[in-house]
């Protein structure tokens, strides 16, 4: 068995399996999240998708020298066309933005129907996410934030039809925005993400003023965004 360094994003994705996984991982790369988890525990099982064929032969070349192949099946398709109903229980898709993750699940929802946990890393819009989830029967239980390198990544966490709703109903639109969860949490990566996020849309908005013909609609929405965050981030920085 060969060591197996896995980032730091991906290993609290994969600290939200349960043991004795059954899970598939789409566009998996190397298939180092799979590895990684039935290398940790022995009676996990999963199927590593990647639609291109360099990653895809990259993932088979990782399994097998991890001694793994009867454990990991590693399949090439597009979003999960490489699974079949029912046939897993959960459900990862790290490393892309939110609105492509978001039309994977929806492109595929019918492969759904046995998928009781879905764990999600977007790299950017986590809002997308938090909207399908609420839209398609799927509770969000839990969301990290995580900085790596100088990039800031949420890990969203949600279960079929869970009974616990981690919405307010005071305002609603800033937990999808800013993560129920993490907000409530705030911590220091929070507050380091929101702070530059802050910085940004004070720029963006900024510019968007100077246009001969500002977008007022668009100039509106960001302001809302940005009394959102200075809100909650306002008193800590």
């Amino acid at each position: 068995m060969n060591s197996l360094q896995l980032s730091n994003r991906l290993k609290i994705v994969a600290s939200y399996l349960p043991k004795k996984a059954n899970f598939a991982d789409i566009g998996s790369d190397h298939a180092y999240l799979p590895c990684y988890v039935c290398l940790h525990d022995e009676e996990a099982t999963a199927i590593a998708g990647e639609v291109n064929e360099g990653p895809f032969q990259s993932a088979r070349k990782e399994v097998r020298q991890q001694g793994l192949s009867d454990r990991i099946e590693v399949r090439k398709g597009n979003g999960l066309a490489v699974i079949e109903e029912k046939e897993v229980s959960q459900l990862t898709i790290a490393g892309m933005g939110a609105t492509l993750i978001a039309t994977i699940l929806e492109e595929g929802k019918r492969k759904l129907t046995g998928v009781h946990r879905i764990i999600v890393q977007p790299n950017i819009n986590a809002i997308v996410l938090r909207k399908w989830f609420l839209e398609n029967g799927y509770e969000l239980v839990s969301e990290d934030v995580i900085e790596e390198e100088g990039h800031f990544y949420e890990v969203l966490v949600a279960d079929k039809g869970a009974s616990s709703n981690p919405y307010g109903v005071e305002d609603m639109e800033k937990e999808l925005y800013l993560g129920p969860f993490l907000l409530r949490d705030c911590s220091e990566p929070f507050i380091q993400k929101w702070t530059q996020e802050k910085n940004k849309l004070t720029r963006v908005i900024g510019e968007m003023k100077k246009a001969s013909q500002p977008d007022q609609v668009k100039i509106n929405e960001f302001t809302r965004q940005l009394q959102w965050i200075e809100e909650v981030i306002g008193n800590e920085t």
